[in-house]
């Protein structure tokens, strides 16, 4: 009888770890994990954590609705700190231990590059809320930021027919977003008959903050007789100083207007923006956008984040209406698993904050509506152009010479890089 004690005692000793294994793996199993990656330190924290915060908010949305599927939504955050290579080492983290069922991340085209071959390996689902140079389109990516064609294109063009502009400064951050969108840029004010003596195009580092000699230089490229503007790539912090000596050399907007890609309320939340009044931003939302859909979400920002004085922008819609679509295709799938989620995503619309409709386009981006803002005194935008409806994101641009016969489609072509001459697929991206 003893033995038989030792004997059920060692057998219950042994199995005590496996059924807490199983007790473990139902919990995780009880809830949808949502990974969030976007920087929350370095250079690129002024506007990416608030990009994190507006994930927790849809989240927190989400579960006291019931979560998805009977399952409460669980969000994994982590910090890749403006570190490039550390984006794709998070991303492994979030897919391979973590084990979430989508990610939410990136700013940078240089961060989102850095995580594509992982989630692509991995078969993960990223869902990038931030404007972009095109030049790609992945299975595993939704890209609910701006094409070029949904926002540098439009701008330009604003700029030379309403404005006036004949010479022209490409202002940018020193990394693949700006030196692709300039060349984009470049080629088509060439294609409008604009000499190349009259495009000056500069590239900073991130963080750069010494304007004075930079800034210098586009006010003496501004004085040959000839309407000017800056199309400013900037990105992060950078910009701060930028605006700062825009002001202290008195470059008014009347003077030189700067359209900036990169700059929104966020940002100027930071800037005594009275010399700044004029100045413009593209963009496919402004929070001052006066729409019953936006003072809602707007309400509901100033609620979770318990400040009433933080601002929405651009970025942060990007995201909310990803996320809704990703919920959309999770409950039409029944499944969080990657490969139903994306086959279900195209075709899909969900309401935009600013009246009309986000759809989900066989390249995997989506419908949107684009803006030109003059920036205001408090650190707002007043809309002074818009497109009549939204515009198709272009995942390949129509002015590059490697790119005009290259088209995007996961429905039908089942590729996101097939050549319409040769007919043949070429591969995921790039």
């Amino acid at each position: 009888m003893q033995r038989r004690n030792l004997i059920r005692t060692a057998v219950a000793m042994a199995a005590a770890p496996l059924l807490l294994g199983l007790s473990l793996g139902a919990q995780a199993a009880d809830t949808i994990k949502v990974g969030v990656l976007h920087s929350l330190s370095g250079t690129m924290a002024i506007s990416e954590t608030t990009l994190k915060d507006t994930v927790l908010m849809m989240i927190d949305e989400q579960n006291k609705k019931g979560g998805i599927l009977g399952k409460k939504l669980e969000p994994v955050v982590v910090d890749p700190a403006s570190n490039w290579p550390l984006f794709a080492e998070k991303a492994r983290e979030l897919l391979a231990k973590d084990k979430v069922d989508v990610i939410f991340g990136c700013w940078t085209s240089v961060s989102r590059k850095s995580v594509l071959p992982v989630v692509e390996e991995l078969n993960g689902l990223l869902f990038y809320p931030v404007q972009y140079e095109g030049e790609e389109s992945s299975k595993n990516v939704f890209y609910t930021g701006a094409a070029p064609n949904q926002q540098a294109i439009p701008a330009v063009d604003y700029l030379m027919k309403d404005v006036g502009v004949k010479r022209w400064v490409l202002e940018g951050t020193d990394y693949v977003y700006p030196r692709t969108t300039n060349k984009i840029l470049e080629a088509y004010l060439k294609s409008k008959g604009v000499a190349a003596a009259d495009i000056m195009i500069n590239y900073t580092p991130f963080g750069f903050s010494d304007w004075q000699s930079e800034v210098s230089k586009i006010k003496t490229f501004g004085s040959a007789g000839k309407k000017t503007a800056v199309v400013s790539t900037i990105n992060g912090d950078a910009n701060v100083p930028f605006y700062k000596e825009l002001g202290n050399q008195k470059i008014s907007a009347e003077d030189i207007p700067v359209v900036a890609f990169s700059v929104g309320e966020e940002e100027l939340a930071g800037l005594d923006t009275k010399p700044l009044v004029g100045h413009l931003a593209a963009w496919n939302y402004f929070e001052s956008i006066d729409t019953p859909a936006n003072k809602a979400a707007i309400a509901q920002w100033h609620k979770f984040i318990k400040n009433d004085k933080r601002t929405f922008n651009d970025p942060m819609e990007a995201t909310v209406i990803g996320f809704k679509l990703w919920v959309k295709a999770v409950e039409k799938a029944k499944t969080t698993d990657v490969s139903k989620v994306i086959d279900t995503l195209p075709g899909l619309e969900t309401p935009n904050l600013t009246g009309g409709v986000a759809k989900v386009l066989p390249n995997h981006h989506i419908t949107k509506p684009v803006y030109i803002g003059e920036v205001r005194d408090d650190g707002q935008f007043d809309v002074v152009w818009k497109t009549k409806s939204e515009v198709p994101g272009d995942a390949w641009s129509d002015f590059l010479p490697g790119s005009k016969d290259i088209e995007a489609d996961w429905v039908t072509l089942k590729c996101g890089n097939y050549n319409t001459t040769t007919k043949k697929c070429s591969g995921q991206n790039f």
